[in-house]
């Protein structure tokens, strides 16, 4: 039974089995000037010797054609199980793309280029899959003709009188890391034709026997041996670019022109031949005018393969909105330094006694510096009733009610300024401002020019003698016809162009005002959210369809995000699927675009581009493209701007949270600095205190009385306290700081915590005298009572160290509004008021002198400030008057439940 990739519930697993960050691999093509010059034989007779040598080879996708050569030199590879998809019930096989990549070989083998696959494969085109494999790291070999090369798709056909449609772009060829030429005379050829080698059946043979005539081979041999001497100069050139970029000091620029002609097509490839030939910049140009609305729909499919061709050939493809097209190409050439333009001329056979100049005259004269190349199109012009932009004139009864009432108005004034005397002339006026009006009211110029004729006949009807009939007895009146008419006519179509002209203004103004708004917001937008946020806003505004976007976070692809357009007839929740995340995602991994109106995953609902900043992709948006229309040449080229734009300002901000992190790192590497040094220095007076009582109390045991021993061991047990506080401090800073502090928040009683941290502090406060004040017994408030405790009891030992023998140290607690207020006062020496802004600090010590001359690390006041605000409080430090120092912390309240 067949599958079909695009339809299968696994398709989200096997692009996410893709291997990631691999070495890209190398393209070989074996390259020749017709079939059976032995280019499928060379490519497998180059693996047999690669796979003596130890080369994991494995044949992707082999065409023997029946020739028994081809088959032998098969044999000893292994051979890849191909996809099998069931079309209008017939099985068809072709490379099966995901097989390969998960078989991982090192080279993989793979006949016809060129090949299109069948409906229901990921891309449309094989070379598309090769791609893939070379992204994966594996390398390829593979074949493909002369005539299959873009570019030379004209060459070719008038040689050989066909247009092969199977083609691949000249930048594959041109990326390839390795190419050979399978070469055979001409004679030999037609030789091996006649002996059946090439095509088994007579039938075939008599089919292509017009195709090995020695003049078209000598001339398609020629083409491929001098498009491969061009390959293996670009190959060079590629080795060194600093000896590509002296040689190349002066860079050609080739502009060619797009139309919605199909001779374009010539016109684009002739170009592509030119910029590489030159080695210079090659851009596409697009002028969207008025008419560019009107174009029929054949027109507008033509128009969008000349792009995607120009694409594929590696243009730069640029769009102007206006309405003088070669101004605005001579505008757009001169200020992007172009050199040359390339544009067509449809072929015409009609003379006109007063013609107004071409667009080629125009142009010269507006562009007089630049060197205009032209190709003439030598396909019949087709017999089109209407120009390309044209329609039928389309009849509105709301309209026509409109030019009927119009007339009517401006005939009963006439009749009116008649009976008051008035003369012809100031009737005529009447009328032609029934033209004006009736132009600014009515849509398309059918109405302007029926309203013209009309006024003239209704004139000369009802005003000129005889009256109430179309005759004129004055001689004068048949001028005064005319210039009736051609006044109204001028009226009319000046008006239809300033109405025009005015739509045109107010659309051009739309889209500079949203491109506009799109960069104000981006520059005001504070984190990447609000930045996809602002970018999708602005797509809804610009293409009026529904946005989809897929960030990615941590290297990831994340959940869709919906930004439905007003008025959606669609639900957006179909387009967000497991599939239609898989073309997102494989979007993400290559950096390329995918899904509707592209020829990967072209059976998508949505059009997925990346936003991207050089190689990193930062978002995939989508835009659904279901019962929608394709994009316009113009919307597509603003959508892709605004995108670039949207990644800049993404990539902004990634580097400024990453120098953030830079910058706490760097915090963190102060920190660590300093608290070795501080420890360094500081832990060497308690330990050194501690080992040397040890030893004096291990030494002297029998000569030291009991008072002299219990000073000894009071020391060591202060320095050992000092020695585990410092160390408690310590972690509980690294905790927090690393962010593996969890809080567990519960209601307290303040009473009980206060009275839970007296029994821990340090053993001098015997010497001080300490009272607690509470508002209320039952006072409660959100804590975590072990970290509020160890709160208390660094700044309750804070004042014991630094105020004298004797002194009053009160903790006092009170409630107001939401919020617990907890003081520690005391009415020792005070904090100079220098000191206050930064006491919280880490490291920072104040001058004060303690009674045992042991200076502090300065952390136990910057810990109390890092838990309670953890809490969601404040901590300060003020004046005690009369005298001292009181710090004063906060934290929440917490209702008492009387019930319980």
């Amino acid at each position: 039974m067949g599958t079909n990739q695009n339809s299968s519930d696994s398709l989200l697993d096997r692009i996410s089995n893709m291997p990631e960050d691999k070495k890209p691999g190398k393209l070989k093509i074996f390259f020749g000037y017709a079939a059976g010059v032995g280019k499928t034989c060379a490519m497998l007779s180059a693996a047999q010797e690669e796979q003596k040598n130890g080369v994991d080879m494995i044949a992707g996708y082999i065409k023997p054609h029946g020739r028994r050569e081809t088959s032998s030199l098969i044999e000893g590879i292994e051979l890849l199980p191909p996809l099998e998809i069931l079309h209008k019930d017939a099985v068809i096989q072709e490379f099966d793309l995901d097989r390969a990549i998960r078989r991982g070989p090192e080279v993989i083998l793979l006949d016809e280029l060129a090949h299109t696959n069948a409906l229901g494969c990921r891309h449309t085109k094989r070379y598309r899959d090769v791609e893939e494999l070379l992204k994966a790291g594996i390398n390829v070999y593979t074949t493909v003709n002369v005539q299959h090369i873009e570019s030379l798709h004209d060459v070719v056909a008038s040689i050989t009188g066909i247009s092969v449609h199977e083609r691949i772009p000249d930048s594959v060829f041109d990326s390839a890391d390795q190419v050979e030429l399978v070469d055979i005379e001409p004679d030999d050829l037609i030789e091996r034709l006649a002996k059946g080698e090439i095509y088994r059946e007579e039938q075939e043979r008599q089919a292509h026997a017009h195709l090995y005539s020695k003049e078209k081979l000598i001339a398609l041999r020629e083409i491929a041996l001098r498009y491969t001497a061009n390959q293996f100069k670009r190959i060079e050139m590629k080795i060194s670019p600093q000896e590509m970029d002296n040689r190349f000091y002066a860079k050609e620029h080739i502009l060619v022109c797009l139309s919605s002609a199909a001779s374009n097509k010539k016109v684009i490839r002739t170009a592509a031949r030119m910029a590489d030939a030159f080695h210079g910049d090659f851009t596409a140009l697009y002028v969207e005018t008025p008419e560019s609305k009107q174009l029929k729909q054949k027109s507008k499919e033509e128009l969008m393969w000349n792009l995607r061709l120009a694409e594929q050939l590696g243009a730069q493809i640029a769009t102007v909105y206006g309405e003088d097209i070669p101004g605005q190409i001579a505008e757009y050439a001169n200020t992007s330094r172009v050199s040359k333009i390339v544009m067509g001329r449809s072929h015409n056979n009609r003379k006109r006694w007063f013609t107004k100049p071409n667009l080629m005259d125009r142009l010269t004269v507006s562009a007089p510096s630049i060197d205009i190349y032209i190709i003439p199109d030598t396909q019949p012009s087709p017999n089109n009733r209407f120009p390309p932009y044209a329609r039928p004139p389309q009849l509105t009864l709301a309209d026509t009610a409109k030019t009927v009432g119009i007339l009517a108005v401006c005939t009963m004034i006439g009749l009116w300024f008649h009976f008051l005397g008035f003369r012809e002339a100031n009737i005529i006026t009447v009328y032609i401002l029934g033209v004006l009006l009736n132009a600014m009211v009515t849509k398309g110029r059918l109405y302007s020019a029926a309203t013209s004729v009309l006024s003239v006949l209704v004139f000369n009807y009802f005003f000129t003698e005889p009256y109430f009939s179309l005759q004129a007895y004055d001689s004068g009146y048949p001028v005064t016809f005319l210039v009736m008419l051609s006044a109204s006519f001028i009226t009319s179509t000046l008006t239809m162009r300033v109405k025009e002209q005015a739509r045109q203004s107010a659309q051009k103004a739309y889209r500079t005002e949203v491109l506009l708004e799109t960069s104000r917001k981006l520059q005001q937008a504070k984190d990447i959210p609000a930045i996809i946020n602002e970018t999708a806003i602005q797509m809804v505004k610009l293409l009026d369809r529904t946005v989809i976007f897929y960030p990615v976070q941590q290297g990831i692809l994340s959940k869709p995000i919906i930004f439905a357009k007003e008025k959606s007839a669609v639900d957006p929740q179909n387009y967000t699927g497991s599939n239609e995340y898989a073309v997102a995602d494989w979007v993400y991994k290559n950096n390329k675009r995918a899904g509707a109106t592209t020829d990967t995953f072209s059976a998508a609902s949505c059009l997925y581009h990346a936003v991207r900043g050089g190689d990193t992709v930062f978002a995939v948006a989508a835009v659904v493209m279901d019962q929608e229309d394709p994009l316009e040449v113009f919307e597509k080229s603003l959508m892709i701007a605004m995108l670039g734009e949207s990644a800049l300002a993404l990539e902004k901000e990634t580097l400024n949270e990453r120098q953030k992190e830079s910058s706490i790192q760097i915090q963190q590497e102060q920190l660590r600095a300093n608290l070795l040094r501080a420890i360094s220095h500081d832990l060497r007076t308690p330990l050194t205190s501690i080992s040397g009582n040890a030893g004096i109390l291990i030494g002297n045991d029998k000569v030291l009385s009991e008072e002299q021993k219990k000073g000894l061991y009071t020391d060591i047990f202060d320095d050992s306290m000092w020695l585990i506080n410092l160390v408690e401090n310590l972690l509980s800073i690294t905790r927090i700081d690393n962010g593996s502090l969890n809080l567990n928040l519960q209601a307290e009683l303040m009473e009980e915590v206060i009275a839970e941290a007296l029994l821990h502090i340090n053993r001098n406060s015997k010497e001080h005298f300490i009272n607690t004040v509470l508002d209320d017994e039952l006072m409660m408030a959100k804590m975590d009572s072990r970290l509020i405790i160890q709160v208390l009891i660094n700044i309750v030992d804070n004042a014991i160290k630094y105020t004298g023998i004797g002194s009053h140290i009160t903790i006092s607690a009170r409630c107001e509004e939401q919020w617990v207020i907890v003081e520690i006062a005391d009415d020792g020496p005070g904090v100079p008021d220098e000191s206050k802004t930064k006491l919280f600090e880490m490291f920072y010590t104040a001058n004060n002198v303690r009674g045992d001359g042991r200076r502090g690390l300065g952390l136990g006041l910057s810990l109390c400030k890092s838990i309670v605000n953890a809490h969601g409080g404040t901590i300060e430090v003020k004046d005690n008057f009369p005298q001292g120092t009181v710090f004063r912390f906060t934290l929440q309240a917490e209702e008492v439940n009387v019930h319980e």
